[in-house]
């Protein structure tokens, strides 16, 4: 039998976390959290995720920075990068694709929005925003 699809979910909100981390897990993903941007790209090495969701707002470095430092490193540019944030400006969406990141989601998001935009980055097919 196949693995799972590996998630890395960074965000700080429990709530926010929880509910993703029901809806993914109930359509076949394994996720794993963290909460800090400082623990992200120590994880993404260990666990070679098929996808990072990257909150923007986080303590110990931002989305923005955890995507930048991920698209500068050889061994982990290619996994997609799934940002979200509660701040809805245009710019913040150019800023976070400006940094590499693959698709932006503004808080809050429709779950089937979610569960489409996840499901087309790991199958590296097309996105929109």
């Amino acid at each position: 039998m196949a693995e799972k699809p590996r998630i890395l979910l960074v965000e700080d909100e429990d709530n926010i976390a929880i509910a993703i981390e029901v809806l993914l897990g109930r359509v076949g993903y394994d996720l794993v959290r963290v909460s800090r941007g400082d623990q992200a790209l120590p994880n993404i090495r260990a666990q070679q995720p098929n996808l990072v969701v990257l909150d923007v707002t986080l303590p110990g470095c931002s989305g923005y920075e955890v995507c930048q430092r991920l698209r500068s490193d050889p061994a982990l540019s290619h996994i997609p990068v799934l940002m979200m944030s509660a701040r809805v400006s245009q710019a913040e969406q150019r800023k976070g694709l400006a940094m590499g990141a693959d698709a932006f989601l503004t808080k809050p998001f429709a779950m089937d929005d979610l569960k489409g935009l996840v499901a087309r980055l790991i199958a590296g097919g097309p996105h929109e925003n």
